[in-house]
């Protein structure tokens, strides 16, 4: 049975059918099949896998994304980030970096984080020079941290599959995404550098201070977001609907560029992006379930742990299967499908359930940048208006240097634990 729903799955993954139709139409398929079973189970089974109160964040926080966008929040953050490295060696696409770190901390979704920041500085980078694909290829790299530094809406899906702590998953994102932003600063001004990138310019602390002030009510946002999580005043979710209150003041009564008028669009628009990831987690729920009283889970530990015992072996063969996965997979649901199949072999690996969390998540954030479904490298691809295979040829030097932290974030535990351990000591 496990052999009919992997094959019907992989089949309708050939033809392009949504992911979330494929995996459903696979899972239910395999219970028709599997006849002691009805296919209600199916209905039941979509129902549970939603029915979440920590799942309510996932749209909460793309709503408040999307409100701070409408709301002037993105080119503030640009302006000071702009102050901050702007006159550096290739300074545009450093801004971009640093902007896609800061939003990180807002929008909780990677694909938002590329377009909000995208729109305004990939446009920018190429009137000033900069080549296309490597414009496209910056944003997107710096998209991808989009997921690492919280909130971050695959650690809410990972904590909700696992029990693990989302706040104690939120911490453990800060150190990653600050490593991650800062080695590809690095790689920006190596590139800039050889190419000639950028016009020099003088770092003015008066400008630095005034986009600081601009900026205050923008960078608020992840404060009280964090803050209050970290803090113990209110869970993720509860932080997600303070987060859509604050973005709706800030938008109306303080920036106020964002009218009464815009909001339908915009949730609208939301509502839109929310089902998708909604539904890829209903559809996925079926097919975890069905994994689970296969046992398939249980086969592939047996498999990987006969192989090897040794944990650096096995935390390099979960990191291969997540980085083909996240390749391949839409996120949310790699994580709803590889997640209950690695979470058994975690004694194995001499690693805490956070570090494992924060482990599967920058893997799939890579995975955000590579074809045929690299979602970052998809929205970069549009804004710049190049073709996917020139920018896939310029995001390589990025993908190197991630892959790189990747393995310092595996297999340097203290870049992970310190910040919860600190933060939110368990008791």
């Amino acid at each position: 049975m496990p052999i009919l729903l992997f094959a019907c799955m992989i089949f309708l993954f050939a033809i392009d059918v949504p992911i979330a139709i494929a995996i459903g139409v696979s899972s239910v398929l395999a219970l028709i099949f599997k006849s002691d079973l009805s296919v209600m189970v199916a209905v039941q089974r979509m129902y549970a896998g939603t029915d979440s109160f920590p799942l309510m964040a996932v749209p909460l926080f793309m709503f408040a994304g999307a409100l701070m966008e409408a709301g002037g929040i993105s080119r503030r953050i640009v302006n000071l980030a702009d102050s901050m490295v702007g006159w550096m060696t290739g300074g545009l696409a450093s801004v971009a970096i640093v902007s896609a770190m800061f939003f990180a901390g807002i929008s909780g979704s990677a694909a938002a984080d590329t377009a909000a920041v995208g729109s305004i500085l990939i446009p920018a980078m190429v009137n000033k020079g900069y080549d296309r694909d490597f414009a496209g290829a910056v944003q997107a790299a710096g998209g991808s941290i989009g997921v690492i530094i919280p909130p971050s809406i695959p650690m809410i899906i990972f904590g909700f599959l696992t029990g693990a702590s989302i706040g104690r998953l939120f911490a453990a994102g800060i150190l990653p995404g600050i490593l991650m932003g800062l080695s590809l600063v690095v790689v920006v001004i190596l590139i800039s550098g050889k190419r000639e990138y950028g016009g020099r310019k003088k770092f003015s602390l008066k400008n630095f201070i005034d986009s600081l002030y601009s900026a205050v009510w923008a960078l608020g946002a992840p404060v009280i977001i964090l803050g209050g999580i970290l803090g113990g005043v209110f869970t993720a979710t509860e932080s997600a609907a303070v987060a859509v209150v604050y973005a709706l003041i800030v938008g109306l009564l303080i920036h106020k560029e964002m009218q009464l008028r815009d909001l339908p669009r915009i949730f609208i628009d939301s509502a839109v992006m929310s089902s998708v990831i909604m539904f890829i987690i209903a559809s996925a729920s079926i097919f975890s379930w069905f994994l689970a009283i296969e046992q398939i889970p249980k086969l592939i530990t047996g498999f990987l742990v006969g192989i090897t015992s040794n944990r650096i072996v096995l935390l390099l063969l979960i990191n291969a299967i997540l980085l083909i996965a996240g390749t391949f997979v839409e996120t949310t649901a790699s994580l709803i499908l590889l997640v209950p199949v690695i979470l058994p072999i975690l004694p194995n690996l001499g690693i805490g359930m956070v570090q494992l969390g924060t482990i599967v998540v920058v893997n799939l954030a890579i995975g955000m940048l590579t074809p045929p479904l690299g979602i970052c490298l998809i929205v970069s691809c549009s804004i710049a208006q190049n073709r996917l295979s020139e920018i896939s040829r310029a995001i390589v030097p990025f993908l190197i240097v991630l892959i790189v932290d990747l393995l310092i974030i595996t297999f340097w535990s203290p870049i992970t634990t310190t910040l919860p351990d600190l933060l939110l000591p368990v008791r």
